[in-house]
C-alpha cells in the first residue's frame, strides 16, 4: 500500500527546471499580453542613471563639413531630449556622443552611434534622427569589395538606383525602407524585415546574380500573397517566378605575342652625328646642307604631285572592256561526240535503208496464180 501511494505522489509532481529563475511565472500563460509589442521606455525603469560614461565617435568626409555645421543645432536638440551630449569637431573631422547623468535609457546610446553614422553617409538630418524611434532600424551596406572592377562597380551601382530611381523609389515602397545609395556604402532605414530584403537585393546585384528589377518582381508578387490568409501556412514557390541567368559573351582580350626572351640588350641606334659622318654630310658646308635638303624637299613634293595628278586623272580613264574567254573542250571529248556522231548516223541510214526495201516490195509475186497461167509458164520452162 505505501508502495501504491509513493508511485501516486510522484506522477503529481511537475516537472524540475534546470536554471534557478526557469520557473513557471503566472503571466506566462496570460492570452491578454502581446510579446511581440515594443514597449516604449519609461524612465522610471532606471531612476538612478548610468553608472559609467559610454561614447561613440565617428569620421565623416569633408565634403559633409557645411551641411553638418548648419545641421548640428537641430541633432543636439533631438539628443538632448534623451540625455545625450554630442559633440562636432571640425579640426578632426569626427563627430562623438556619449551618456550624461541624465540619461535614462541604457539602449538610447547605441541609437546616437548609428545617428551620427548615417549623417556621415550623407543622410539627411531629418531623416536621421528618427532612427532614434524604437520602431526604426538602420544597416549601412558596405559594397566596394564586392567588385573589383571600377567601370563594372559603378555600371551595378547605377542598375541598382535605375533610370531616374525608379528602381530605388520600387525597392522602397515595398520593403517599407529609407534606402541612399552614397559612393561605396548603402544606407537603409527601416524594420528588421525590410533591412534583411534590402540587404539581399544589394548584394545580388553588385555580385551580378540576379537584378534588382527581378527581386521587384518576386516582392510584388509577395505582398499579393501576404493578403491571402489560406496561404499563411503554405510554401509559396509555386507563385514565385524562377529566374535563370543568362550567360552572356564577353569580349575576349587581345592576346600580345611575347618576344622570345635574349639575355643581350638590343643594339645601340645611332646617333644623328654617326649618320652624317656615314653619308658624308657632317664635312659639307652649311649653304650645301642648306641646298641638299631643299633638293631633297623639292623631289618629295614633285613625287607627292605627281601621285595626287595620277589620282585625279584615274577617273577619267575608261575601264577595260571584258573579253569572255571561248570556252575551252577537251579533245578527247571531241574524239568521242565525233565517233558517237558517225555511228548513229550509220544505224540511220541502215535503218532507212530497211524501211525503203519494205516499201519496194510487190503484193503480186507472193499471191497464188490461177492453173491456166502455171501450165504455160511451165511449158515456157520446158
Amino acid at each position: 500500500m505505501e508502495k501504491q501511494v509513493v508511485e501516486g505522489n510522484d506522477n503529481d509532481r511537475k516537472p524540475k527546471h534546470k536554471g534557478k529563475h526557469d520557473k513557471p511565472k503566472p503571466w506566462d500563460d496570460d492570452p491578454n499580453i502581446d510579446r511581440w509589442t515594443v514597449v516604449k521606455f519609461d524612465s522610471s525603469w532606471n531612476e538612478g542613471g548610468m553608472l559609467e560614461v559610454s561614447a561613440f565617435s565617428t569620421l565623416f568626409p569633408r565634403y559633409r563639413e557645411k551641411y553638418l555645421q548648419e545641421a548640428w543645432p537641430s541633432v543636439k536638440s533631438a539628443l538632448k531630449e534623451f540625455g545625450i551630449a554630442c559633440d562636432l569637431d571640425l579640426v578632426k573631422g569626427q563627430m562623438t556622443v556619449s551618456t550624461t547623468r541624465k540619461t535614462r535609457d541604457p539602449y538610447i546610446i547605441m541609437k546616437a552611434r548609428d545617428l551620427i553614422k548615417l549623417l556621415s553617409r550623407s543622410v539627411p538630418a531629418p531623416q536621421a534622427i528618427k532612427i532614434l524611434q524604437d520602431e526604426m532600424n538602420c544597416d549601412v551596406i558596405k559594397i566596394q569589395g564586392l567588385v573589383r572592377n571600377k567601370d563594372r562597380f559603378i555600371k551595378r551601382r547605377q542598375r541598382l538606383v535605375g533610370p531616374n530611381s525608379s528602381t530605388l523609389k520600387a525597392l522602397e515602397i515595398l520593403t517599407g525602407c529609407y534606402i541612399l545609395v552614397q559612393g561605396y556604402t548603402v544606407a537603409a532605414m527601416g524594420s528588421f524585415k525590410g533591412l534583411k530584403q534590402v540587404r539581399r537585393v544589394v548584394e545580388d546585384c553588385m555580385l551580378n546574380q540576379m537584378h534588382p528589377v527581378y527581386h521587384v518582381k518576386v516582392l510584388m508578387i509577395k505582398k499579393e500573397l501576404e493578403k491571402d490568409p489560406t496561404l499563411a501556412n503554405e510554401s509559396w514557390d509555386r507563385f514565385l517566378p524562377k529566374f535563370k541567368k543568362k550567360n552572356v559573351k564577353q569580349k575576349k582580350a587581345k592576346v600580345t605575342e611575347k618576344k622570345p626572351y635574349t639575355p643581350f640588350p638590343p643594339s645601340q641606334q645611332p646617333r644623328k652625328l654617326d649618320i652624317e659622318l656615314e653619308t658624308g654630310e657632317y664635312f659639307l658646308s652649311e649653304k650645301k646642307k642648306t641646298a641638299k635638303k631643299w633638293e631633297d624637299k623639292m623631289e618629295k613634293q614633285a613625287e607627292k604631285t605627281a601621285e595626287n595628278k595620277r589620282k585625279r586623272e584615274a577617273a577619267f580613264i575608261p575601264p577595260k572592256a571584258i573579253l569572255q574567254e571561248p570556252v575551252k573542250q577537251d579533245s578527247d571529248k571531241n574524239e568521242d561526240d565525233v565517233t558517237a556522231m558517225a555511228a548513229s548516223l550509220k544505224k540511220k541510214s541502215k535503218e532507212f535503208k530497211n524501211k525503203k526495201s519494205v516499201d519496194n516490195i510487190n503484193a503480186e509475186d507472193y499471191i497464188a496464180a490461177p492453173e491456166e497461167k502455171r501450165s504455160k509458164k511451165k511449158a515456157k520452162h520446158s
